[in-house]
């Protein structure tokens, strides 16, 4: 049974403008007490400037910022309990990794041994205590992540602020340190905030993830669910391939170009759009009884686990295990399950 979780952040009627440009339009968004929460969107979405309002470093137009009941809008960024670990990093060079660390805790007058306590437990959370000694530039791209974690984490801010944090590193340690900081955040239970346009990074480590465009908040919800239920074209393509069949409503169906569709419930729109993963569909021996269509393949490409296939006509998509051998002309019969088959709201 799920246990309810107490909401440590809330965000009420966000809209911020940049002259002309409007890069908020009444966001709203609740960040639940220990959750591994994600903003994601394409370049310009919005998503960069809510995480600095959240912080304190940008001032919104109308709205208000909620931390822990209290109203933190107005309060200067020093004064929230807030930490925000950037793209860069922004590591001291002249600096050990030791006093990076305990930079802040410095500046703020905390007892010598209070320091050193506080410093060496973050060091060692993060496998950083045998750099203690070292300055950032002898720390690989992945070691300095963590340094940036550590001394943000040091402060025990209620909530940590990710802004594209794994952004300069190579897809492999990028791929290890996304587990690595999904690790952290459990065993930690504090409250995570990640911005990026990442969407294979967003399903990694989100507890929940918002889908932004535009400026606006367009779905929320687990990894699972924005990825198998997207709510519109965009969610769809965003996050991830999709097939994406236009039909008109007919006897609880879908009318297409390919043929009838049969559909789980019947869409509230007379023309519209249906959604379907490359991985969900069958290619089959035979015709489907119900959902089938003919289709001859134009293109396939070797991806090691997967194979993917475009098919005419369409063009359609199909992602299949790699050990299936076909070659591009090769006609193959299509399975559409209708539990596959996702109705847009367009």
């Amino acid at each position: 049974m799920e246990t309810t979780r107490n909401t440590g952040l809330s965000v009420k009627g966000i809209d911020k403008s940049f002259g002309p440009v409007e890069a908020l339009k009444e966001v709203s968004l609740d960040v639940h007490e220990g959750e591994f929460f994600t903003l994601l969107g394409p370049s310009g979405c919005g998503k960069t400037t809510l995480l600095r309002i959240i912080a304190g470093l940008e001032l919104p137009d109308s709205g208000e910022v909620i931390l822990g009941g209290q109203d933190i809008t107005s309060l200067p960024a020093t004064k929230r309990q807030v930490n925000t670990v950037f793209q860069s990093y922004a590591l001291f060079p002249h600096l050990t990794i030791f006093e990076n660390v305990a930079f802040g805790l410095r500046s703020r007058k905390f007892p010598k041994n209070e320091v050193k306590s506080r410093v060496s437990k973050r060091l060692e959370m993060l496998g950083l205590q045998d750099m203690a000694d070292r300055h950032p530039h002898q720390l690989s791209g992945g070691q300095q992540q963590r340094v940036a974690l550590a001394r943000a984490l040091v402060n025990e801010p209620k909530v940590l602020l990710l802004d594209e944090p794994m952004s300069a590193l190579d897809a492999k340690l990028r791929a290890q340190v996304q587990v690595e900081l999904r690790r952290l955040q459990r065993k930690l239970g504090q409250t995570f905030i990640l911005v990026t346009h990442d969407q294979s990074e967003a399903m990694v480590v989100s507890d929940r993830i918002a889908v932004m465009n535009q400026g606006r908040i367009i779905q929320f919800g687990s990894p699972k669910d924005v990825y198998e239920q997207p709510k519109n074209r965009f969610v769809a393509e965003f996050l991830g391939a999709a097939n994406l069949l236009q039909g008109r409503k007919k006897n609880g169906g879908l009318e297409t170009d390919l043929g009838f569709f049969v559909l789980k419930r019947a869409p509230e729109w007379e023309e519209g759009t249906v959604a379907i993963r490359p991985e969900r569909m069958r290619i089959t021996e035979s015709p489907a009884t119900v959902n089938g269509t003919r289709a001859q393949i134009r293109e396939a490409i070797y991806r090691g686990t997967d194979l993917d296939l475009w098919l005419d006509p369409g063009p359609l998509r199909v992602r299949t295990a790699a050990h299936r051998h076909y070659e591009v002309g090769d006609e193959v019969w299509l399975e559409f399950p209708p539990e596959a088959l996702v109705i847009l709201d367009e």
